[in-house]
């Protein structure tokens, strides 16, 4: 069976996923864009990037997934269901490349985008996002993609295989904590790896 795995998730260090006050103009709230820093100097993001160890485990976040699961959240800024020209936050060629299954409370036709990513939009819960997901990548891996809460449910639920963390070295004070109240291992998680860059700790969490 395939797996079901989160990549590339970056987290303050004070275990936030994201600021307060998302809005269009500010889709991580004040947070910003910090969090995402050393992902931002990596070949991975942009071919003139660096080739070390953050790069290394940003590369994984492609390899063997067949389908996408996101929070609303992540498709779109609050309100985006009421406007149904919301295409998402990437343009007309989002980076997934998948189906993707977006978790919402309001039904909506798929939306085929260029390069392969089609969005399904689920409103049945993580479970059944998770079942739709599984049937469309083939035996390939599912990515979590986020956002905090999303992640948490699936955590919660113990569907989640593998998680790799990316720690930034800043403080938010507020905003979505990933995994406050979660004993993860109650859960079955250990470490398995860990590696410090001059911009990040990496964390591989799995069972």
């Amino acid at each position: 069976m395939s797996r079901v795995r989160v990549h590339n998730f970056s987290i303050s260090l004070d275990g936030f996923g994201t600021g307060e006050g998302l809005s269009l103009e500010s889709p991580f709230g004040h947070a910003g864009q910090r969090l995402h820093e050393w992902m931002f100097a990596t070949r991975f993001w942009d071919a003139a990037g660096t080739a070390g160890v953050d790069n290394a485990f940003a590369e994984r976040h492609e390899r063997g997934i067949g389908a996408e699961i996101m929070g609303a959240g992540k498709f779109g800024p609050p309100g985006w269901q009421d406007d149904p020209e919301w295409r998402g936050w990437w343009g007309p060629n989002p980076p997934f490349h998948t189906p993707t299954y977006v978790l919402t409370h309001r039904p909506r036709p798929p939306l085929e985008m260029d390069g392969g990513t089609v969005f399904h939009f689920v409103t049945e819960g993580i479970e059944a996002a998770l079942e739709q997901a599984r049937a469309a990548a083939r035996g390939k891996d599912v990515r979590i993609g986020g956002g905090a809460a999303t992640i948490r449910q699936y955590l919660q639920a113990g569907s989640l295989d593998e998680i790799h963390l990316a720690i930034s070295p800043i403080l938010l004070g507020q905003g979505e904590p990933l995994l406050e109240g979660i004993d993860l291992p109650a859960l079955g998680y250990s470490v398995k790896e860990h590696v410090s860059t001059e911009t990040a700790l990496h964390l591989v969490v799995g069972r």
